[in-house]
């Protein structure tokens, strides 16, 4: 079966029309020809953007001159009631100092120190599968997700009464907020209020007012000196080295906000489109969980993740077709040339990961899926040059190892106690606050039978 993707229009739409549609699904919005163009641009007024998937033109934005082509602003307009001025959308000398904080939670040897963490979610949520049965996989993966995150950041499982809320709110933000905001089209003045639904204002309220409840005991604890060693305390302990100043409580709350929206989020949707991929494909699913078998035990250990190659190739496959964040927004801080066109100072820069992934005159079988491109030349090389699901560069996700121990990690423990079956229901991917299934993504699951 080749993984479903949204029909794609070949039609013409004038600003009102890519304005609806956008609202409607960002991406069968966009033509078809855009899985084989370097580059297209886009000039329907006020708009002018250049969608580029030529992969040196993705190098030249996010590796070789970041500075020059930053976050647009336009991209915060949809999510900055919930998100403020986090890390996630800022630029220039505000954006290096938030990352000159949060990164070192984030080195290496965290990988190490959260494991028990993710450890401890992963054989939560195989728990709560229990006799299994046909289910829509999307609830339990961000039930999954959000159980890592939780535990990671402030030591506490799903289960705690606070931890519950928040991602119960989340929920309920994801139905309300569409992945783009009419400002984030049309240009408006600082002063004019921004259209976001009511149900979008609400939710963002309660998320921060949960997440504010959540830094405040922090706060407490770290006064204390009782506070865990997890990476909320890390990140409110640590100075800025340049000038000394740590995060205050309101820019703390930001920070949490999009740890939970990228962590969570991302990590749900990835591991939903895995679990769909190997319950249609029953070799692909064989080999995992005999490698699972053989190398996961009851308790799995760190070294243990390095080893299971097979569910790797799966996640990263899972990544390449269905990318959590299918588009990245830059703007040109000044005049470009952009193969023989000319890039005014302030046009909008798309890049794509759901069109360069799938790009059809880069990548072998650019639709179908197959794990194994991976130690393929093409794959190899495409993996350096045209995969993004993390971005790339300066502004690359921090917490990109820590998805990489989780997903295959969950989906191999998962594998090796449940076997998974399509339903007949084929899940269409439509973009959101990430890329989900419109109607849910549902599997039949059942014990795994003991070897």
């Amino acid at each position: 079966m080749i993984p479903p993707k949204p029909f794609a229009s070949e039609r013409r739409k004038g600003v009102a029309r890519y304005a609806n549609a956008f609202r409607q699904d960002l991406l069968s919005a966009l033509p078809a020809k855009l899985f084989r163009a370097w580059m297209a641009e886009f000039r329907s007024f006020p708009i002018h953007s250049f969608l580029c998937n030529d992969p040196d033109l993705v190098s030249l934005v996010l590796r070789e001159r970041p500075g020059d082509f930053p976050k647009s602003n336009r991209l915060r307009e949809g999510l900055a009631p919930l998100l403020g001025r986090s890390v996630f959308v800022t630029n220039g000398e505000e954006w290096q100092r938030q990352r000159r904080i949060i990164d070192p939670a984030f080195e290496g040897g965290r990988l190490r120190d959260v494991f028990p963490h993710i450890s401890g979610a992963a054989q939560a949520a195989v728990a709560r599968l229990g006799a299994g049965g046909e289910m829509d996989i999307e609830p339990f993966t961000s039930h999954a997700a959000a159980d890592v995150i939780f535990r990671t950041l402030f030591s506490i499982p799903i289960e705690d009464r606070l931890a519950a809320d928040v991602f119960a709110a989340f929920r309920a933000h994801q139905d309300a907020q569409p992945i783009v905001n009419p400002a984030a089209l049309i240009p408006l003045p600082g002063w004019l209020p921004r259209l976001h639904s009511r149900r979008t204002r609400v939710t963002a309220r309660q998320i921060r007012a949960l997440i504010t409840q959540l830094v405040d005991q922090r706060a407490q604890e770290i006064a204390q000196g009782n506070a865990p060693d997890d990476l909320a305390t890390k990140i409110m302990t640590m100075p800025d080295p340049e000038t000394g100043e740590k995060f205050s409580p309101p820019e703390m709350v930001d920070q949490v906000a999009i740890f939970f929206l990228a962590g969570h989020e991302t990590s749900a949707s990835s591991l939903a489109w895995a679990l769909w991929l190997l319950a249609t494909s029953p070799d692909w699913q064989s080999r995992v969980a005999d490698e699972a078998g053989q190398i996961l035990g009851e308790s799995p250990a760190f070294s243990d993740v390095s080893r299971l190659k097979l569910s790797r190739a799966v996640f990263r496959e899972s990544l390449r077709l269905y990318p959590p964040v299918p588009m990245m927004v830059r703007e040109a801080a000044c005049p470009e040339h952009f193969r023989d066109r000319q890039v005014p100072k302030g046009a909008q820069i798309v890049l794509s990961p759901w069109h360069l992934h799938r790009h059809e005159r880069l990548w072998d079988n650019p639709d179908g899926f197959d794990p194994g491109r991976w130690d393929s030349e093409n794959g190899r090389d495409c993996a350096r040059r045209a995969f993004i699901p993390f971005s790339a560069g300066a502004r690359v996700c921090p917490g990109a190892g820590f998805a990489m121990l989780e997903g295959p990690l969950i989906l191999s423990m998962i594998l090796r106690d449940y076997r998974l079956e399509p339903t007949d229901e084929i899940p269409v991917p439509v973009a959101r606050l990430t890329l989900r299934g419109k109607d849910g993504i549902r599997v039949r699951i059942s014990p795994r039978a003991p070897v």
